[in-house]
C-alpha cells in the first residue's frame, strides 16, 4: 500500500507519451514575469512583505509562489524550516498540508464520478451503509443526548460541500464531546473511522447548514469502497504519480525526515513556540485521512494547482475533464443558506463574509467586490490549519501558493496579503 507509493516517491522523472519530463525543484517551467503579463518590479514586493513576519519573530519561514499561463514567475523562500536547529527553509521542504489535503481528495472523488461510480445526489448510505438511518442531535447532553431522525439522507454532495451535518470534534458542544469520546482519529483504519463517525448523532440536519467538518475524511473511506483500493494508493496511482508529485504522501519516510518543516503555534505576545512532532508522521501505515493527512512540497502542490488551472490537464496528462473541473469550481451552496453561509470561516479565509461560496472541496468567489479581495468569479481556493494556502483563478490564468507551518491559520493576514501582492503585479 503506502510502501508502493514510497517507491513511486523516489522517481524524479515522469514518462508521458514516450517522452521524459523532468520535474524541476520548483514544479513548473519558469518565465520572466513580463512574458506573461506581470511585473517583475511589483512581484518583488512579496519578499519584503514576508521577511517582515520572519524578522519580527512571528513566522519561522515561508515559501511563496506565483504562476501565470502555466509559467512560474515568482518562487521564493525566507526564514527557517527549523528555528531551533538553525535549518534554513529550502525549496524542497516538506510541509504538513492539513486541510489542503481536501482538494486533492476532491479530485480523487471526481475521478470516480467521471467513471460513473456514483452521482452527487446519491445517498452516502448506498456505498457506506453505516450512514443509513442517521439520528440528529436536538438537545440534551453528551451523556443523555436527545435526537430525531434525519429528515433526508446525507448525500455525496453534502460530504463534498460540508453540508452533511457532521462537524469537527474539539468544539464545546455535546456532539463535539461525543466525537471526543468516540476517539475518531484513533481509529486503526478508514473503515473503522467510518463506523465511529456513524455512531455519533449529526449536529445538524443534512443540507440545512454549512459547517466545517470531517466530511472529507469520510470521503477517503468512500474512495476506498468505490475504487476497491486503499485511499492513499488510489491517490498515488491516479493523481500523484501522473503529475510527478514525488514528495506528496500521507507520511514522511525517514530518508526525507531532514526535509520536514517543524511546526509552530503563535503565542499571545505575537511570538511563536514549537509544537511537538508526532512520530506517526513517519509511519507508512498511518491512516490516510482525506481531510487533513497529507504532506507535500511547494513544487508538488504547484503542479496539482496548475492541473486545476488547466481545467484538469498538465504536461499532456489529463486527470479530470474540463467540465468536471468547472463543476468543482461552481458554488454548490443552496441560496436558502443565506448570503453569508460561510461567515464563521471569514477570519480563516481572510475575505468578506459575503461574496464567497463553496464548491466541491474548496471556496469559490461568487462576488469579487463583496469578497473584499482581488480575484475573479469562480476563483477556487483553500488553506490548512498551519497557515498554508493556495488559489486557482482560471479567468486570469493565475495560481498562487503560500506555505508555512504556524497555527492558528487566522492569526496573521498572510492569505489576504499574498492574494493582494500577486494580483497587483498583473499588467495585462
Amino acid at each position: 500500500m503506502t510502501q508502493q507509493f514510497s517507491r513511486i516517491a523516489m522517481v524524479t522523472t515522469l514518462f508521458v507519451a514516450g517522452t521524459t519530463l523532468t520535474v524541476s525543484a520548483q514544479g513548473l517551467p519558469r518565465a520572466a514575469p513580463e512574458e506573461v503579463g506581470m511585473s517583475t518590479e511589483r512581484l518583488a514586493r512579496i519578499r519584503p512583505a514576508m521577511q517582515r513576519y520572519v524578522d519580527a519573530g512571528t513566522l519561522p519561514g515561508v515559501i511563496t509562489a506565483v504562476a501565470r499561463r502555466g509559467k512560474l514567475v515568482h518562487f521564493d523562500q525566507v526564514g527557517m524550516m527549523d528555528v531551533e536547529e538553525g535549518k534554513a527553509l529550502r525549496e524542497d521542504t516538506i510541509f504538513r498540508m492539513a486541510s489542503m489535503t481536501k482538494p486533492m481528495t476532491g479530485v480523487a472523488v471526481m475521478i470516480l464520478y467521471e467513471e460513473g461510480r456514483f452521482l452527487l445526489t446519491d445517498p452516502v448510505s448506498k456505498y457506506l451503509p453505516e450512514f443509513a438511518d442517521l439520528e440528529v442531535w436536538v438537545g440534551g447532553t453528551a451523556a443523555s443526548p436527545q435526537t430525531e431522525p434525519a429528515t433526508r439522507e446525507m448525500t455525496v454532495e453534502d460530504l463534498l460541500t460540508h453540508t452533511s451535518g457532521l462537524i469537527y470534534g474539539g468544539n464545546d458542544t455535546p456532539v463535539g464531546e461525543l466525537y471526543g469520546q468516540a476517539q475518531l482519529f484513533a481509529a486503526p483504519s478508514l473503515a473503522s473511522f467510518i463506523e465511529r463517525v456513524a455512531s455519533v448523532p449529526l449536529a445538524h440536519q443534512p443540507g440545512s447548514k454549512w459547517f466545517y467538518s470531517i466530511s472529507q475524511d469520510v470521503l477517503g473511506g468512500l474512495v476506498e469502497v468505490l475504487s476497491g483500493q486503499p485511499f492513499d494508493e488510489f491517490l498515488a496511482e491516479r493523481v500523484f504519480e501522473p503529475l510527478g508529485m514525488t514528495d506528496t504522501a500521507f507520511y514522511v519516510p525517514e530518508s526525507k525526515a531532514n526535509r520536514l518543516a517543524a511546526s509552530y503555534r503563535a503565542t499571545p505576545e505575537r511570538g511563536m513556540e514549537r509544537t511537538p512532532s508526532r512520530p506517526r508522521i513517519h509511519d507508512p501505515d498511518r491512516v490516510p485521512y482525506g481531510g487533513a493527512g497529507s504532506v507535500s512540497t511547494a513544487a508538488d502542490y504547484l503542479r496539482f494547482a496548475q492541473m486545476l488551472a488547466n481545467s484538469g490537464e498538465l504536461d499532456g496528462v489529463r486527470i479530470l475533464g474540463r467540465k468536471t473541473v468547472d463543476l468543482m469550481m461552481m458554488n454548490h451552496l443552496d441560496p436558502a443558506l443565506g448570503p453569508e453561509p460561510m461567515a464563521a470561516m471569514a477570519s480563516s479565509l481572510q475575505a468578506g463574509p459575503r461574496g464567497v461560496g463553496y464548491g466541491l472541496t474548496g471556496a469559490v468567489i461568487t462576488d469579487v467586490a463583496q469578497s473584499a479581495l482581488p480575484g475573479s468569479v469562480g476563483a477556487f481556493s483553500w488553506g490548512g490549519a498551519r497557515s498554508t494556502y493556495f488559489w486557482v483563478d482560471r479567468t486570469e490564468e493565475l495560481v498562487g501558493l503560500l506555505l508555512t507551518q504556524i497555527s492558528p491559520s487566522d492569526r496573521y493576514q498572510l492569505r489576504a496579503e499574498i492574494r493582494i501582492l500577486a494580483y497587483q503585479a498583473l499588467t495585462e
